[in-house]
């Protein structure tokens, strides 16, 4: 199955095992949400369980909050990711603190679903990359999958925690793994193993990353659609590194990478987002501080630009694998 059936058949499992599950956003009613991620589920639930909702994300997110600590479970969507803003205080000064602020009386279990990235030619603002901005603030959980099986688990487990959870989804790989190569042809889900995503409930633990090429040169950090593009780079370069997906920003799995980082002696932060203050200067300074003595080079970094995401020049932003190639040959010579 495709990522987009993948989430959609998450929320339809959990629906149908919890009356207290919602869904809604804007057009993920009648209509089944802009990539359809929930199409069919308001025919088959009924307009209670899952509806449009008004073009404000500050009240598709204030209404959840509402709902949850009124004890219903809402799975909202974001019609993209660079939507989110407005709704950026509910997020970071009530859904993230009601469970402090109550000393444990509400909890605020809701999951934010927002496709995330660019790779589509949506410009500016329909290809922005803010998981920074969310993993910085305590009370959430951030969390971004790679493919089908790791989006259905995740979303389960999402869904049934009692806290707060941004789903970011990658929406470049929806309908298939994407390396980078824009002028190859696109590979369905389909014909790819982990597209293959077992009937009924299954869940991925939130916090546990996923080893996704063993090797033994370098270690690459990422998640998202730059999994596909580390293993294509790997490829192309030649170069034996290991690949580890992160699955989950918030919390991490700081121990799957250390190990990974002090095995190989060198390490490579890969993201789509831009540099500066991104999420990989966290992963720098913690492998840092937990690899010191075993790192053999300076650890690098491959990212998006610091520029607002461009349009015409889409794929000398996009972190392809040629550029991650380069830095890969450069670490190994550093």
């Amino acid at each position: 199955m495709s990522m987009i059936e993948a989430v959609r058949d998450a929320m339809d499992v959990k629906m149908a095992e919890d009356d207290r599950v919602v869904v809604f956003g804007e057009d993920v009613g009648f209509f089944g949400g802009v990539f359809r991620c929930t199409a069919g589920l308001q025919e088959k639930y009924g307009r209670t369980r899952c509806f449009d909702s008004p073009i404000n994300e500050s009240g598709i997110v204030g209404t959840a909050i509402g709902m949850a600590a009124y004890g219903l479970k809402p799975c909202i969507e974001m019609q993209f990711a660079d939507y989110v803003f407005p709704a950026y205080d509910q997020i970071t000064q009530e859904a993230a603190r009601i469970r402090h602020r109550s000393n444990g009386q509400f909890t605020c279990p809701i999951v934010i679903r927002m496709p995330t990235g660019g790779g589509i030619f949506g410009g500016q603002t329909h290809s922005q990359s803010p998981e920074a901005l969310f993993t910085h603030v305590a009370g959430l959980k951030v969390v971004q999958p790679s493919n089908p099986y790791d989006a259905k688990g995740l979303l389960i487990a999402a869904i049934e925690d009692p806290d707060p959870v941004i789903f970011l989804e990658p929406k470049r790989v929806y309908n298939g793994p994407f390396d980078g190569r824009h002028d190859r042809k696109i590979v369905p889900w389909a014909q790819h193993p982990l597209g293959e995503a077992p009937e009924g409930r299954y869940s991925i633990p939130l916090g546990k990353a996923s080893v996704v090429r063993e090797g033994g040169a370098m270690t690459i950090l990422t998640y998202g659609a730059m999994v596909h593009v580390a293993l294509c780079a790997t490829e192309e370069s030649g170069i034996d590194a290991e690949v580890i997906d992160l699955r989950t920003l918030l919390p991490f799995d700081a121990e799957t990478m250390a190990a990974s980082v002090r095995k190989t002696g060198r390490c490579l932060v890969l993201h789509e987002a831009t540099l500066t203050c991104g999420y990989g200067a966290e992963l720098v300074a913690l492998m840092q501080t937990r690899c010191s003595w075993h790192l053999e080079a300076p650890i690098v970094r491959v990212t998006g630009w610091d520029v607002p995401y461009p349009h015409a020049q889409e794929w000398d932003y996009f972190p392809g694998p040629e550029r991650v190639g380069r830095a890969m040959r450069a670490l190994m010579e550093a």
